[in-house]
C-alpha cells in the first residue's frame, strides 16, 4: 500500500471544529465555516514524513457518506485521521465501519478535545477506532506516520491485541515555530469567506494557551495556562505565503488570548506595517487586556474587527463564571475600539447554572447599551472537559443535550428550564438585530452592494429562523 493518509472532517453537521469551540455554523448567523486548519497542519507534517496527504471537509458542499466511501476506495489510504467533536461524535464515527469494510488494514485515528477526557471510553465504545490523540496533534501524528512503535508515542491511546493502552501525556509544544505552515494547496480556499464582504479569508494560528480557565471554556484544558506565541517573523512568513501564493488578503488571527503580551502584539503589527502588505485581520481580546497604544497599532496594521468575550451584563455572573472582568472593563474596552473605528463582535452566553430572568435582562440591556456591530448570544453548552460539564453532573441540571450546541441549551439552570433559556436566546437575537438604531448604524458602515446583500440575507435568516 502506497504511503497515503486521508485527513477529514466527517460528513456531519457543519462545525468550526477547533478543539476549544466545537461550534456549529448553521444556526449561528455571523459565524462563517472556517477552513480545516488543524488538518492542514497535520498534512504538512505528513509530507515531511514521506506520506502523500489528502484533506477533505465532507461537512461542506453537501458532501455525503457516499462521497467519503468513494474517496476511500480511490485513494486507498494507509491512515484515515479525522476530527471528532463531543457534540457530533456519534455522527463523526459513522464512517469507520465503512472504511474497515473497504480495507480492514486501514488505521483509523481520531483527534479532538473530547479524547483528552474520554479516550478509553471512546475506544471501548467504537469497535473500528484504532488510535486517539490526546492533546496537540502535530508531532503525535508525525510519530505515528513515521512508524514509531505506538508504545513509545506520548499523548496517544490505542488498541493492541484487544487491550486499550493509554500512554503518558505529551508535553505542550514550546516552540510553535517548529510547526510547518498549513498545506493550503490541498483545499479550495475560495469556499472559506468573510460573512460581510464575501472575500476569501484564511485562519492563521498565532498563539496557544490561556491562564484564566473560565467556567465554560476549553482553552486552558486543551492548550494549557501558559500563553505560547509564534514569533512575529514566522507569522509574517505565513501571511506572505497566503498573500503571494494564494492571493489571500483577509485573515483571522486565531488565538486563545491575542492581547496577552502587548510587546509581542506591537512587534507583529510593526512587521506587518513595514511589509507594506495590504491586509485585513480580525482577532480576539479580553476586556481588560487591551490598551489604546496597542489598539492603534493593530488598526494601522489592518485590524478591522476584534471579538470580545463579554458573556454577561451581570457582574455577579461574571464573577461566578471566573471571567475576572467587570462590566466597567467591558465598557471601557468597547468605547476604545469604537473610537478607533475597529468593529466589535461581542460574545454572550445565556443559560449558565445561575442564570435567572433578571440576569438575562441585565445582559440584554447591556448588549443594547454597548451596541456592537455583531453579537452572538450563545446558549450555554457544557462541553466535556470544562468546569461547566463537571458542575452539571454534580448538581444534576438535567440530561445533557448536544442536539444543537450553542443554539439550543444543553441543560437547565438552577432557576430556568432549557425551554425558557431557548426562548430568551431567540428573543435576544431578534430584538438586538431588529432595532432601528442598530440598522441605521450598520447601513452607514456598508461599503459595497455585496456587503449590503450579505447583511440583508443574514437579516432575513434572523427574522425567519425557528
Amino acid at each position: 500500500m502506497e504511503n497515503k493518509v486521508l485527513f477529514i472532517y466527517p460528513p456531519s453537521p457543519v462545525m468550526n471544529r477547533e478543539d476549544r469551540c466545537q461550534q456549529p455554523t448553521d444556526d449561528l448567523v455571523v459565524i462563517p465555516p472556517l477552513p480545516p486548519t488543524d488538518l492542514l497542519y497535520m498534512a504538512s507534517v505528513a509530507r515531511m514524513t514521506g506520506y502523500k496527504p489528502y484533506v477533505r471537509d465532507y461537512s461542506l458542499n453537501s458532501l455525503s457518506m457516499d462521497d467519503l466511501i468513494k474517496d476511500i476506495k480511490e485513494i486507498n489510504p494507509r491512515y484515515i485521521v479525522f476530527n471528532a467533536a463531543s457534540t457530533t461524535l456519534e455522527n463523526d464515527v459513522l464512517f469507520l465501519e465503512h472504511a474497515k469494510k473497504i480495507n480492514k488494514d486501514i488505521i483509523t485515528v481520531a483527534k479532538g478535545a473530547h479524547f483528552l477526557f474520554k479516550d478509553i471510553e471512546a475506544l471501548n465504545k467504537y469497535k473500528y477506532l484504532d488510535i486517539v490523540i490526546r492533546g496537540e496533534v502535530e508531532f503525535a501524528i508525525k510519530d505515528i506516520l513515521s512508524g514509531k512503535d505506538l508504545s513509545d508515542i506520548e499523548g496517544i491511546t490505542y488498541k493492541k491485541d484487544g487491550e486499550i493502552i493509554q500512554n503518558k501525556p505529551r508535553p505542550f509544544i514550546e516552540n510553535l515555530d517548529d510547526i510547518p505552515y498549513p498545506a493550503r494547496d490541498l483545499i479550495d480556499n475560495s469556499i472559506y469567506t468573510r460573512p460581510d464582504t464575501g472575500e476569501v479569508q484564511a485562519v492563521i494560528k498565532v498563539s496557544r494557551g490561556c491562564p484564566y480557565h473560565c467556567f465554560f471554556c476549553l482553552a486552558t484544558p486543551v492548550s494549557g495556562s501558559k500563553v505560547r506565541t509564534r514569533s512575529p517573523e514566522n507569522i509574517l512568513g505565513e501571511i506572505k505565503e497566503c498573500y503571494e501564493k494564494y492571493g489571500i488578503k483577509n485573515f483571522i488571527f486565531w488565538s486563545d488570548l491575542f492581547n496577552f503580551d502587548h510587546e509581542w502584539v506591537k512587534n507583529l503589527c510593526n512587521l506587518i506595517i513595514d511589509s507594506k502588505l495590504n491586509i485585513t485581520f480580525s482577532t480576539n481580546t479580553r476586556a481588560d487586556s487591551a490598551d489604546i497604544e496597542t489598539a492603534k497599532l493593530m488598526k494601522k496594521a489592518g485590524c478591522s474587527l476584534v471579538s470580545i468575550g463579554i458573556e454577561s451584563g451581570s457582574n455577579e455572573l461574571l464573577k461566578k463564571m471566573g471571567k475576572k472582568i467587570t462590566t466597567d472593563d467591558i465598557i471601557r474596552t468597547v468605547k476604545m475600539f469604537k473610537k478607533l473605528g475597529i468593529k466589535i463582535y461581542g460574545y454572550y452566553v445565556i443559560g449558565l447554572p445561575w442564570e435567572t430572568e433578571e440576569t438575562f435582562r441585565e445582559t440584554f440591556l447591556f448588549a443594547k447599551k454597548l451596541n456592537t456591530e455583531y453579537v452572538s448570544f450563545y446558549t450555554a453548552t457544557a462541553l466535556v472537559g470544562t468546569k461547566f460539564y463537571d458542575y452539571v453532573l454534580e448538581h444534576n441540571l438535567g440530561e445533557l443535550n448536544y442536539d444543537k450546541p450553542y443554539y439550543y441549551p444543553s441543560v437547565n439552570t438552577h432557576y430556568l428550564s432549557k425551554e425558557r433559556v431557548f426562548e430568551l436566546h431567540k428573543y435576544a437575537i431578534k430584538h438586538y438585530y431588529a432595532r432601528l438604531d442598530y440598522i441605521l448604524m450598520m447601513l452607514f458602515k456598508i461599503k459595497s452592494l455585496r456587503e449590503f446583500y450579505n447583511y440583508f440575507k443574514a437579516g432575513l435568516g434572523l427574522l425567519f429562523r425557528k
